[in-house]
């Protein structure tokens, strides 16, 4: 009879492409494994894992808004239903494990399969743990970290630094610089930029980006712009028509952006341990009001290693530009911070998470 995972979690790329990621690992090492993902209706994992070729279900549920309390009024009834949700969606796939990776769905659904003695497992992103994983912890079977040093919020005994997964097109990726710069449309002999604030966006570099467009051209760099889904309208036209920009809402061949890139401008979630794959010089533009700052913790985490700089949100619009054209003037320094965030790279971190939970289930089994 063959095994059974879940998998929750996402609401943002950072999420979702390491779940698909450790997915791929489980059928690779487990060939016949039945694979459900759990996610919150209308956030993008609807749509993405579907495309990346697994099941979902969807949950009412949503997170505390931080921004605005009458928005929370609800909150209470989505997570009371979401519950009875969970509960059914566990009756009838009836798991072997659950994985929570982040993200609205990851709590209602840990939370459950603990209470009904199914093995859990962790996997914390960033450097700074979020209090639903704290809370889950306690029970859960195994956390798996991206970061060292996580003893100060989890349970030493149940802690496995793994990395974090990061999309085989991407660490396994082959594509030549000039091979890439082609397919966007650009020359091989100046310096490249590939900007991006993530699937959804991020207004303060592309703010800053809008702000000092002409010093791209003048300081003879080119620009591979992710402006993000949401706010394309906006900011495409600013690049559109200029010979040393290529811009768009979405990139999809990211593996082909970062080959292209000499210098990649990013915030710091998920995103950061691509960074580390790809060893490319970074700045990173952290997003402040994410859950625990936590953001802020990855960035300055990889500044620690001498293997990236950091630009507050609230001075990008100001600094980032500049910033950026410093580092474009002193190879020393973009050879200095590639070398030493290549060091931090973990290629095979969803082989060592699927393995584990894979262990996990036999060994129950086995036991029974």
């Amino acid at each position: 009879m063959n095994k059974k995972v879940i998998i929750a979690g996402g609401g943002t790329g950072g999420h979702i492409f390491p779940a698909v990621a450790i997915a791929n690992a489980l059928r690779e090492q487990m060939p016949g494994i039945e694979i459900l993902f759990i996610g919150a209706k209308g956030k993008m994992e609807m749509e993405k894992v579907p495309q990346a070729g697994y099941p979902i279900k969807g949950l009412d549920i949503a997170g505390f808004n931080r921004s605005s309390l009458i928005k929370n009024l609800g909150l209470p009834l989505k997570l009371f239903k979401s519950y009875f949700q969970v509960r059914s969606i566990m009756a009838d796939f009836m798991p072997d494990a659950v994985i929570g990776v982040g993200g609205y769905s990851t709590f209602p659904v840990l939370r459950y399969a603990q209470s009904k003695g199914i093995p859990s497992f962790i996997h914390e992103t960033n450097s700074f743990a979020g209090k639903a994983n704290k809370m889950l912890a306690r029970k859960a079977t195994r956390i798996f970290t991206a970061s060292d040093g996580m003893e100060k919020f989890f349970p030493a005994n149940k802690l496995l630094r793994t990395g974090n997964p990061v999309r085989k097109n991407i660490s396994t990726a082959n594509i030549s610089k000039a091979e890439a710069l082609a397919f966007f449309g650009l020359d091989a002999s100046k310096q490249t930029v590939f900007a991006t604030g993530g699937s959804l966006g991020a207004r303060s570099i592309n703010e800053a980006i809008a702000q000092h467009i002409d010093e791209f051209e003048k300081n003879s760099l080119q620009l591979i712009w992710q402006t993000g889904q949401t706010t394309a309208e906006k900011y495409v036209p600013v690049g559109n028509g200029r010979k040393n920009t290529w811009v768009n809402g979405f990139v999809n061949q990211m593996d082909t952006a970062y080959a292209a890139a000499d210098i990649i401008i990013s915030r710091a979630g998920g995103t950061i341990y691509e960074l580390c794959v790809v060893g490319k010089p970074a700045i990173l533009v952290p997003y402040p009001f994410a859950a625990e700052d936590h953001q802020t913790a990855n960035a300055m985490n990889l500044v620690g290693h001498g293997a990236a700089i950091m630009v507050k949100d609230s001075e990008a619009i100001e600094k980032l530009v500049p910033v950026l054209l410093k580092l474009c003037s002193d190879r020393n320094m973009q050879q200095s911070l590639s070398s030493n965030i290549a060091k931090l790279a973990i290629t095979d971190a969803d082989a060592r998470i699927a393995a584990e939970i894979i262990k996990v289930i036999n060994d129950k089994s086995e036991n029974k």
